[in-house]
Parts: C-alpha cells; sequence; structure tokens
C-alpha cells in the first residue's frame, strides 16, 4: 500500500489550539467525565419513556450507580500508588464500556429517535424501546469486536515515502516502526512475541519503537518486555522515551531497552551510510521529559542534531506528533511519532486533535518536513479498539535520485 500520493498537508488555516488548553480541559474531567458517562445512558436506556416496570427501572439505575462508584476507585487503586493490576483491569474495562454505551446512548437516542418518528414508527414508548435495544446491541457488538481488535496481532501497514534529499544508494531503505505497545496490567507476553516475530518478518533495515512501551515499571513489566530482544535489524534498533515512561520510572526503561540491544536515541543521532549516501537517524526524550524532574532528560532537537551534516537528510524519531513544529522548523525530512492510537474508540479521536495536529497517517508540515503518525501497537487502558485499528508500520523510503541514476 502506498500512501505517498495521500499525504497530507497541514491547513495554515485552521487554528491551533494553544499548548495548554487540553490540559486546562483535563482538570475537569476527572470530576464531570463519570457522572456523564453512567447518567446519560441511564436516563436515555430507562428514564426516557420507556415506560419499563418500576422493578427493571431501579435494577437498571441500581447498576449504573455502581458503575459510577467502583469505576473511579478501581481505577485509582490500579493506575495509582497502589498499582493493583486486577483494579486496573476492572475500571479500564468498565471505562471502555461506559465511553462506548454513552456515545450510542446520545447518537441513538437522538438520530434512531428523530428516524423512527418521523416515519411514524410505533407509539412514543414504543419508539423508546427501540432505541433502547438498539443501543445496547450495538454496544455489544462493538466491545466484542473492539476487544478482539485490541488484542490480535497489528496488521503491517506498508507506506512508500518519498524524501527529495535522500542519496540514490539509500532508496528502498526500510523502516519498521513499533510504538505504544503499552504493556501493562493485562499480561501478553504471547502478544509481544508474536509482534516482535512479525517484525522481524520485515527484514528491516531499521527497527524503531518510538515510545510508551509499558505502564508500569521495567521491572514490573520485563517479561513483557523481553520479547523486543528478539527484534532483528540489518542495521540498528533504535528507541526514543514517550510520556508514560515518565510515569513510570523512565530511566529504567532506557537502561532496559539498552540491555535488549536497542539504541536509546535520547538526544543523539547515528549514521546509516549505503552506496556512498548518509541517512541521519536521530531521536529525542518525549516532551514531558522536559517538566519530569529527571537529570539530564528532556527534548533537545539541537542536542539530537548536534555534528550532523546539514546537508544530509534526517529521520527523526518524537514520540508525539506535536513535535513536529519544531522539526519543521529544523528542516527535519520525516518524523515518526506515535502517542494518538488513532483516537483508540471513536469518537475519542476528535479530542485527541485537541492536542496533536494530526491523528494518524503521513501528513506534510512545512514545505520540506513530512510526519508519519502511527495508530500505535498496542492500546492503553480499555481493552477495546473501536474503528481506529493499530498497526505495525513499514516505511520505504525513496529517492527521487534511484530512477535517473538506473
Amino acid at each position: 500500500m502506498t500512501d505517498t500520493s495521500n499525504t497530507r498537508r497541514a491547513d495554515p488555516e485552521r487554528p491551533r489550539p494553544g499548548p495548554g488548553r487540553l490540559r486546562r480541559i483535563m482538570r475537569f474531567v476527572p470530576l464531570v467525565a463519570p457522572v456523564l458517562l453512567w447518567a446519560v445512558p441511564c436516563w436515555a436506556l430507562l428514564h426516557a419513556g420507556q415506560g419499563w416496570p418500576s422493578a427493571v427501572r431501579w435494577a437498571g439505575t441500581a447498576v449504573c450507580v455502581a458503575g459510577l462508584v467502583v469505576m473511579p476507585v478501581a481505577m485509582m487503586r490500579g493506575h495509582g500508588r497502589r498499582q493493583r493490576d486486577g483494579a486496573a483491569v476492572l475500571g479500564d474495562g468498565l471505562l471502555g464500556g461506559a465511553w462506548v454505551l454513552f456515545t450510542w446512548s446520545v447518537l441513538l437516542g437522538v438520530l434512531l429517535r428523530a428516524a423512527l418518528a418521523v416515519g411514524g414508527v410505533g407509539t412514543g414508548q414504543e419508539r423508546a424501546r427501540i432505541v433502547t435495544w438498539a443501543v445496547l446491541g450495538v454496544t455489544a457488538a462493538l466491545l466484542v469486536w473492539g476487544y478482539v481488535e485490541a488484542r490480535r496481532v497489528p496488521r503491517v501497514r506498508r507506506v512508500e515515502v518519498e524524501l527529495p534529499r535522500l542519496g540514490a544508494g539509500l532508496d528502498g531503505t526500510r523502516v519498521a516502526l513499533v510504538t505504544d505497545t503499552h504493556y501493562g496490567p493485562l499480561d501478553r507476553v504471547r502478544w509481544s512475541e508474536r509482534v516482535c516475530e512479525t517484525v522481524n518478518g520485515l527484514e528491516a533495515d531499521v527497527v524503531c519503537h518510538t515510545g510508551d512501551i509499558a505502564d508500569g515499571t521495567a521491572e514490573r513489566r520485563r517479561a513483557q518486555a523481553a520479547p523486543l530482544g528478539t527484534v532483528r535489524a540489518s542495521w540498528a534498533r533504535v528507541y526514543v522515551t514517550g510520556n508514560h515512561e515518565y510515569y513510570s520510572e523512565a530511566q529504567g526503561w532506557v537502561d532496559l531497552m539498552d540491555e535488549l540491544g536497542w539504541e536509546p536515541l535520547r538526544n543523539r543521532h547515528l549514521l546509516l551510510e549505503r552506496g556512498g549516501d548518509t541517512l541521519v537517524v536521530a531521536g529525542v526524550d518525549d516532551v514531558t521529559a522536559e517538566s519530569s524532574g529527571l537529570a539530564g532528560h528532556g527534548a533537545h532537537l539541537d542536542g539530537a542534531l548536534d555534528g550532523a551534516d546539514p546537508g544530509d537528510p534526517v529521520l527523526l524519531l518524537a514520540h508525539q506528533p506535536k513535535f513536529v513544529d519544531r522539526a519543521a522548523a529544523a528542516g527535519i525530512d520525516l518524523q515518526l511519532s506515535g502517542h494518538t492510537h488513532g483516537g483508540q474508540i471513536w469518537p475519542f479521536h476528535h479530542l485527541v486533535r485537541i492536542d496533536q495536529p494530526v491523528l494518524a497517517g503521513l501528513s506534510r508540515h512545512g514545505e520540506r518536513t513530512l510526519l508519519y503518525t502511527s495508530r500505535g501497537t498496542g492500546f492503553w487502558g480499555p481493552p477495546f479498539r473501536v474503528f481506529a485499528p493499530s498497526e505495525i508500520t513499514l516505511l520505504v523510503l525513496r529517492s527521487p535520485r534511484a530512477g535517473a541514476s538506473a
């Protein structure tokens, strides 16, 4: 599959949100979101004119209240200081289920009800009951499908990228991208092994991991991450930190990846030389490193490029797509990122776009810089992917000079 012809150019007219807007919004999410996630479906499915018997209405309401109480408590015990994996699995599952139920309670509660009314289908009570069963059916189907999508080994997405400055000697360079594996409370050792087997089948020159290896410390998730040591590349395996490393003792992850044979590109670069041509492969710490308080951690593009020939093309690894503003200003040729998960569970896609310039795929920024944003290899939190399939990416770098020299 070749995406080069579909490269998107960043829209200069589209207003870009301020860097702190999402952070300000997120301050209120823990207070408001749980109530909305459970209260809206409770009203839409039980108290919106369905005429259910009292026992049904109050039993359903009790289930919603229980979900409202249990979900945040389980998430705090699972992801807070206690780090209880069982609680995290319960809380994350309830969060994903509540999000899907909330979404379709709103959409079908408005659109389907209106369509039934326009079509003159049944009485008001009958239409309300049809909507309820439709919401429950769609939610159940999407959760089953989303769970299967999240747990499967990702399909390989193949993308050809032409870099105008790439020398003919490097034409056809194969770069495999894995990101956002998020090893976590659900044990995925076998999944990790199969992902690495798939990557090895790509016979890549360079294999990249652009961060968010796991949720938890390197010591805690070592068994799930260990298969990364079996990954093969003809030239190098390179890694940069993601924001989740800085929630879980980032230096431990840097040390483990080094132990597994990966090159942590912490504000530094390597040179890939072939056929008399050179490609600079650089990496930076995640932008959250700047506020982590960890000595020596921070996103420093100047340091990553220090000593590189400014005439050579640059492949940059940076976890978050929004780093592309700095990359474009520096004239980077191609940035590889993850972080967004492609939204993971629709319509969370739209909230991701508040904070990031791109959701997924290949896009152009400025006159030279291309950005490829992966939808991620694993999943974070809720074990579901709805309309946001995971991926392992194989990027084939092309030189416009290759044809002329053939």
